[in-house]
C-alpha cells in the first residue's frame, strides 16, 4: 500500500533508537541539495520527548542550525538529559552527520499546570473555508516551468489557504506581514507530543520568506537563504489536523539577514504557540 505524505511525515518523525539517548533519522527526499531545517527541527524534538516522562509536555525549544545536511544520509541524534527537576525537564540535542554537527537544539519541558491566563487576539482575516488550497491558485500559474508544476503539484502533508497568494519567483513588493490558514491532510494520532513535532516541521516552511515580501523577492529568486535560528513556545493545546493560523510578520532585515516572528491561533482564536526566526537572505 503506498503511504499518503502525511504518513511519509509520520514515518519521518519515528525515529529509530540504536541506543541509549542516542536515535537515527532519516530523510525522505534524496532529490533536494539539502535537508529541510523543519525536519532537523522535527526529529530533534522527537528524539528529545523520547527521553522525558510523557507526562511533561515541551513548552519551548531553541535551535541553531550550523551546517547543511546530506538528504542522501542518516542524521544521528545525540541527546544530553541535562536535568529533571520536581516540575520542569531540560534536554539538549545535537544532530551529526559525517561526525559533525550539523544543528543544536535545547527543549523544556513541563508537567501541565493551572496558573494566570491572557493572550494576544486573532488578527480578523478571511476564515479557511472562504480560500483556495494554495497549491491549487499556484498551479494554475502559466509560467511555471514543467520541472517546478511537477514540484508544486506533489502530494504534500499540509493544505495550506492563504488571503493573499505568495506565489514563486519575483513579486510586487508589500509589507512584510502575512497569514496562512494551514493543518494536516489527515488525521493525527491523540498524542500531543506528535502534534508538536508535526507543528515544529511545518513552522520552518514559510517564515522566512516573509522577510523577503517587502523587497519583491522570495526564497525562490536570485536569493541565497538558509535557516540560521529557530526558536518556539508552545502555550496551549491544539491539534495539528485542525485549522490553525499562522500570523507572521519580519521587523527587521538587516546584515544580509531577515528577523521573523509568527504566531499560531486556533480556528476560534486561541493562541496555541509562538515562533521567531532569523535567516540568511543574501542577494547573489
Amino acid at each position: 500500500m503506498t503511504q499518503t505524505s502525511l504518513q511519509k511525515l509520520l514515518s519521518l518523525l519515528d525515529l529509530e533508537k540504536i541506543e541509549e539517548n542516542i536515535f537515527r533519522g532519516t530523510s525522505a527526499d534524496h532529490r533536494v541539495q539539502r535537508v529541510f531545517g523543519g525536519q532537523v527541527l522535527g526529529q530533534a524534538l522527537v528524539a528529545a520527548t523520547r527521553t522525558v516522562d510523557p507526562a511533561r509536555l515541551c513548552h519551548s525549544l531553541h535551535a541553531y542550525f550550523l551546517r547543511p545536511g546530506n538528504p542522501g544520509r542518516p542524521i544521528l541524534y545525540q541527546v544530553d538529559r541535562s536535568r529533571d527537576g520536581a516540575s520542569f525537564t531540560a534536554r539538549r540535542v545535537v544532530a551529526i552527520q559525517n561526525g559533525a554537527p550539523i544543528f543544536t537544539l535545547a527543549a523544556s519541558f513541563q508537567v501541565v499546570e493551572a496558573g494566570y491566563e491572557h493572550q494576544a487576539s486573532m488578527p480578523e482575516v478571511l476564515p479557511p473555508e472562504a480560500l483556495e488550497d494554495e497549491q491549487q491558485v499556484l498551479l494554475r500559474d502559466p509560467g511555471l516551468s514543467a520541472e517546478t508544476r511537477d514540484w508544486v503539484a506533489r502530494e504534500r502533508p499540509f493544505e495550506i489557504r492563504a488571503p493573499v497568494s505568495r506565489g514563486l519567483g519575483d513579486r510586487q513588493p508589500r509589507p512584510p506581514v502575512d497569514y496562512l490558514w494551514l493543518r494536516a491532510r489527515g488525521t493525527l494520532p491523540d498524542d500531543p507530543a506528535i502534534h508538536r513535532g508535526v507543528l515544529a516541521f511545518v513552522s520552518d516552511m514559510t517564515l522566512l520568506d516573509t522577510a523577503l515580501l517587502p523587497h519583491g523577492k522570495s526564497i525562490f529568486s536570485n536569493v541565497q537563504v538558509a535557516s540560521l535560528d529557530h526558536a518556539m513556545w508552545f502555550h496551549r493545546p491544539f491539534r495539528a489536523d485542525e485549522w490553525l493560523l499562522y500570523a507572521q510578520d519580519s521587523p527587521s532585515a538587516s546584515g544580509a539577514r531577515g528577523f521573523n516572528r509568527g504566531a499560531i491561533f486556533t480556528l476560534d482564536g486561541t493562541l496555541v504557540a509562538s515562533v521567531a526566526q532569523e535567516g540568511l537572505i543574501r542577494p547573489r
